[in-house]
């Protein structure tokens, strides 16, 4: 329970403290948007490797040299833990928005950084506004701000990695109609962290894997046509590895 108390009080901490860093990076953004991006990122990232560090995660990452740093690109991840997020969010090499449950706008102060940080938010139960939120996402990729989603839709809840809900096609409009490349991410062990045993917050070991960038222009107009069974099957060629290996 220790842990948890500890990554519950550094984010309560954090949001308070930062309170004052809206109104500075606000005043950033009014002449220096790009300044501001890149500021709010780094600060979050900060404090996400903070909790990290405090739920006692040992992290393992493979292929971070695929990850282009000079495009924006769509990043796509199974999703099985809210600590994919921590994990992923702080290795982010430029302006990344993740999109996320409506919900999280209740959420105070932790809902300003997010909007800081380009993040969208999604009404599940409306078709029509997933489609603006699709579009804001195809606007921000053009404006150089990368996006990730987990396009399972929620949080796998199976008994591991491998069994994961189906990849909503949705999500990878945003990379057709940008241009950008998707970088596909596998994650195992995140859920052993916390969600495993809510309310607990346990030491363990997570494999982070970037896989190689796809071009959606460059697949056969079949995966196209299913782009999301496409890169589900490559998430889970690297889960299937780590699962061989071990790690």
């Amino acid at each position: 329970m220790i842990r948890f108390v500890l990554v519950i009080a550094f984010v309560t901490c954090f949001l308070i403290a930062s309170i004052p860093i809206f109104l500075v990076e606000w005043l950033i953004g009014k002449s220096h948007p790009d300044l501001r991006d890149r500021s709010s990122l780094r600060i979050v990232q900060w404090a996400l490797r903070v909790i990290a560090w405090l739920a006692g995660i040992d992290l393992t990452v493979i292929g971070e040299e695929h990850v282009p740093k000079d495009v924006p690109v769509l990043y796509i991840s199974n999703h099985r833990s809210y600590f994919d997020i921590v994990i992923t969010y702080a290795r982010c090499p430029r302006p990344t928005g993740y999109v996320s449950k409506k919900e999280m706008l209740k959420i105070p102060l932790l809902s300003r950084w997010m909007k800081f940080l380009h993040c969208q938010f999604l009404d599940r139960s409306d078709i029509r506004a997933g489609l603006k939120t699709i579009l804001a996402c195809i606007e921000l990729v053009k404006k150089g701000i990368s996006i990730t989603i987990f396009p399972e839709g929620t949080r796998g809840k199976g008994k591991n990695e491998l069994e994961m809900l189906p990849f909503h096609e949705g999500s990878f409009k945003v990379a057709a109609k940008s241009g950008c490349l998707i970088v596909p991410i596998a994650i195992t062990g995140s859920s052993a962290i916390f969600e495993d045993h809510v309310p607990y917050v346990r030491r363990g070991h997570v494999t982070l894997e970037y896989g190689t960038p796809i071009d959606p222009a460059a697949l056969s107009r079949e995966d196209q046509k299913a782009i999301g069974k496409y890169v589900q099957g490559e998430i889970r060629r690297m889960l299937e590895s780590h699962k061989a290996s071990g790690i």
